[in-house]
Formats: structure tokens, C-alpha cells, sequence
């Protein structure tokens, strides 16, 4: 099993900034994958970025330019940086974790930390 526990979740003003950070527990063998998926009301969950063991990273069209996946390995922790935040931006933001079992991917999120761009 792997834990996972954001922090750093908050109000922002729009245009303004946040760091999210999770940082995970347990067993990390065969993890291959980190990230942040984000939730709106009344929509469904989706991907924000995702960064590999080796650095690889991934975002959606949105984010791009603007927020910033990075890993710390030895730590068991990844973090978001958001920049020029939008309000479209505001959401629950959840750590998602992969481990590649076998046959197929398990993931693990976190609880979530809420995230609320307005002026």
C-alpha cells in the first residue's frame, strides 16, 4: 500500500500563484509514476501532470506553461508549482501514484486539497 498526503492547497487571487505537494508512504516498489489530477464540481476528475521515475513528464493542453511537475525521488515526494492561476483552475487536486502490479496498473490518490482561484 502507498499513502499519500497533499499539502499547501489554498485561496489565490487570479493571475496569482500556489505549490502543491504530496508526499508518499509505504511501499514504493514498482511506483513508476507520480502526479496531480484535479476534480471541478460537477465534473469528472482529470490529469494535470504526471512525472516518471526517470523524470518524463506529462501535461494537460491547459496547464502547459504555466505549471510545473517535479519529483524527488530519495524524498517519495512530487510537487506542482501553479502559476498565472485562472479561475477555471479552481478544484480539489488530488496526488495519484501508479504501480505497475504485473498485469496491470494500481493506483493510489490522495485526499485531495482544495484549490479556489478568485478575486
Amino acid at each position: 500500500q502507498v499513502q499519500l498526503v497533499e499539502s499547501g492547497g489554498g485561496l489565490v487571487q487570479p493571475g496569482g500563484s500556489l505549490r502543491l505537494s504530496c508526499a508518499a508512504s509505504g511501499s514504493m516498489f514498482g511506483i513508476d509514476s507520480m502526479g496531480w489530477y484535479r476534480q471541478a464540481p460537477g465534473k469528472q476528475r482529470e490529469l494535470v501532470a504526471t512525472i516518471t521515475n526517470g523524470g518524463i513528464t506529462n501535461y494537460a493542453d491547459s496547464e502547459k506553461g504555466r505549471f510545473t511537475i517535479s519529483r524527488d525521488n530519495g524524498e517519495n515526494s512530487v510537487a506542482l508549482q501553479m502559476n498565472s492561476l485562472r479561475p477555471e483552475d479552481t478544484a480539489v487536486y488530488y496526488c495519484y501514484a501508479r504501480r505497475w502490479a504485473g498485469t496491470y496498473y494500481q493506483a493510489y490518490w490522495g485526499q485531495g486539497t482544495q484549490v479556489t482561484v478568485s478575486s
